[in-house]
């Protein structure tokens, strides 16, 4: 993407800032494997972030189990998330990046629950959760 974030950073930064793991999914658009995560299994009342930016990303009462292996949810925060097409791997898919510092974060499929009919399919190192206060 060569458009400007409000958060950007060198390359050295991320490498920095980021685990081998989310350097490789966040900025070179990889896939964690499925299962993998322990944001997928996560159930508690509170709020997903970019682990980039600590961008607010999506409220944990839109999340949903979809059996695909990755943290699935039905709609961003509002303004929390851009998309951009993505035809790697010879597929045309809708990628999902933070709107703030542009990192990969996974991709939204037209196959979810009602009220959106959408699956946000999130790479769970591409996130932070933050549980509510008690």
């Amino acid at each position: 993407m060569d458009k400007p974030f409000p958060v950007t950073r060198s390359d050295a930064e991320w490498r920095r800032l980021l685990t081998p793991e989310q350097y490789a999914v966040m900025r070179n658009h990889g896939t964690e494997r499925p299962g993998s995560c322990a944001l997928l299994r996560e159930k508690r009342p509170g709020t997903f972030f970019c682990a980039g930016c600590q961008q607010p990303l999506f409220a944990a009462d839109v999340k949903f189990e979809s059996g695909t292996g990755w943290p699935s949810f039905d709609r961003p925060i509002e303004g929390a998330v851009e998309e951009t097409i993505d035809r790697s791997y010879g597929m045309i898919r809708t990628e999902v990046h933070c709107a703030t510092c542009g990192s990969h974060l996974g991709h939204v499929f037209p196959d979810g629950p009602p009220p959106t009919g959408l699956r946000y399919c999130i790479n769970g190192v591409a996130m932070d959760f933050t549980p509510d206060a008690a």
